[in-house]
């Protein structure tokens, strides 16, 4: 996807791509090869020098690089966002990503709910090299990190041998400090765990990079430390080419939210959301609004319309849904949010039960919304009629471009809400909780993510 990727050199998964490589040098020997059945101390001594013969090898232009190995640990308790923000960043720079439990099953509920499927446990995990190691932080995710002595084995030998390494959250006061990862390192973390750090070495910047180490503060901080850790793996060209695909621009940190044909959304009972996902929603969008919406004390069912609870999102992340759509439609509900991902927007538009849905809820004068290029979905079913927009804007089969508001991440019309969709989803999620909550709750929780909230709509 991106061209200015540079290749990427990782130890005894090439061996079967030599052919393809043509040597400026003499290729390495077989004996510098045969890894399998070395003791481990020659096995790395010999991956190190493997590394290095292969680094003076040029790449025919034809041959695909092999990618950076990255791994993600998670555990009960871990905040969805970040990891989940982690492995779809850095999948989009290149890097192959790993999702790996540290506990005795695949799945892994986070600290807000959302349930994801790891793709493999960690012990599958103890002797691989990884060039990167990033832990998302949250709690007791945190601890459970801390408390797997496998992670706490790859980390010090990650940290020993100059690869990288990172902590976002509480993961750096909660798991790299008992570790002794720390140790003579600019550090930075949660704001709420601030005071764990070591004094003379904890900085308050939202990424904190010292050597091989880098951190960061909290879910609202979660895609600088991303593309930071994509920098360093791939260079700056791939870091911006990313972040301009995720939407991260000036607008993000200065976000234009509007409001026109303004109406209250407040209830008098716990709001009720759905939340309809298919294979290839966008699982930023999915598990940010599910997130935010959770710590606001907001009731959200996300519903699958697969055949199956499993979901596989755009960027391969596997999550395990509440319901069936078909059990889901049973009841109803004050919101229906629909996530982007073009697959999986696709496949949301072919469901006669989301169909049935959204039409009942707009004739009940109920709340609906979408993100990215979901509202393609909302238009198609003619729930957009004069209505204003925020859509994806590389979507040419949306809403009429008068419909739009230039330059708008978030867009509320009434009783619809409209947004561009992935690294603006944060402020869409808290622009429902300020309609439904008012301001105090949406600052609240905005705190709780280390998100800067902007406050007041305004109104066109």
């Amino acid at each position: 996807m991106i061209s200015s990727l540079s290749p990427t050199l990782t130890e005894p998964r090439l061996i079967s791509s030599m052919c393809s490589i043509s040597a400026t040098v003499a290729p390495p020997s077989l004996h510098s090869i045969s890894l399998i059945h070395s003791p481990m101390k020659q096995r790395k001594a010999q991956s190190l020098r493997l590394r290095a013969s292969l680094a003076s090898l040029s790449i025919d232009v034809g041959v695909v690089p092999i990618p950076k190995k990255v791994l993600v640990p998670i555990g009960y308790g871990t905040e969805e966002i970040e990891a989940v923000v982690l492995v779809d960043v850095l999948r989009r720079a290149g890097a192959d990503v790993t999702l790996a439990s540290v506990e005795q099953k695949l799945e892994v509920e986070g600290s807000s709910g959302t349930k994801l499927l790891a793709d493999v446990l960690i012990s599958k995990c103890a002797e691989q090299v990884f060039d990167l190691v990033a832990l998302p932080g949250g709690m007791p995710g945190a601890v459970r990190l801390r408390d797997c002595g496998v992670l706490e084995k790859i980390m010090k030998r990650q940290a020993e041998e100059k690869r990288l390494y990172g902590a976002i959250s509480m993961a750096p006061a909660m798991t790299l400090l008992p570790w002794g990862l720390l140790t003579r390192k600019k550090t930075t973390g949660h704001p709420a765990f601030f005071g764990k750090l070591p004094t003379f070495w904890a900085v308050k910047t939202n990424i904190q990079v010292s050597g091989e180490l880098t951190t960061s503060r909290g879910p609202g901080t979660s895609f600088q430390f991303a593309l930071s850790l994509a920098n360093q793996l791939f260079g700056e060209t791939t870091a911006q080419s990313v972040g301009e695909l995720l939407l991260l621009r000036d607008g993000y940190q200065n976000p234009k939210i509007e409001e026109v044909n303004s109406i209250d959304w407040s209830l008098n009972h716990t709001p009720r959301v759905l939340m309809p996902v298919a294979n290839g929603s966008e699982e930023v969008e999915v598990v940010t609004i599910a997130d935010v919406l959770r710590r606001a004390k907001v009731d959200v069912t996300v519903a699958s319309v697969e055949r199956s609870l499993r979901i596989t999102a755009s960027r391969g992340t596997k999550i395990v849904t509440d319901k069936l759509i078909g059990e889901a439609a049973e009841s109803a509900y004050d919101l229906i949010l629909l996530p982007g991902g073009h697959a999986g927007s696709e496949r949301l538009q072919k469901s006669k039960v989301i169909k049935k849905l959204l039409k009942e809820q707009q004739e009940a004068g109920r709340i609906y919304g979408a993100t990215n290029s979901s509202s393609t979905v909302l238009h198609k079913h003619g729930l957009l009629k004069e209505k204003r927009t925020a859509v994806y804007v590389s979507d040419t089969d949306g809403p009429a471009s008068d419909q739009m508001i230039e330059g708008a991440e978030v867009v509320i019309d009434g009783n619809v809400i409209t947004s561009l969709g992935l690294a603006t989803v944060t402020n869409f999620s808290l622009a429902i909780v300020s309609k439904l909550f008012g301001h105090g709750r949406a600052r609240s929780v905005s705190e709780g993510l280390v998100h800067e909230y902007r406050g007041n709509l305004k109104a066109s």
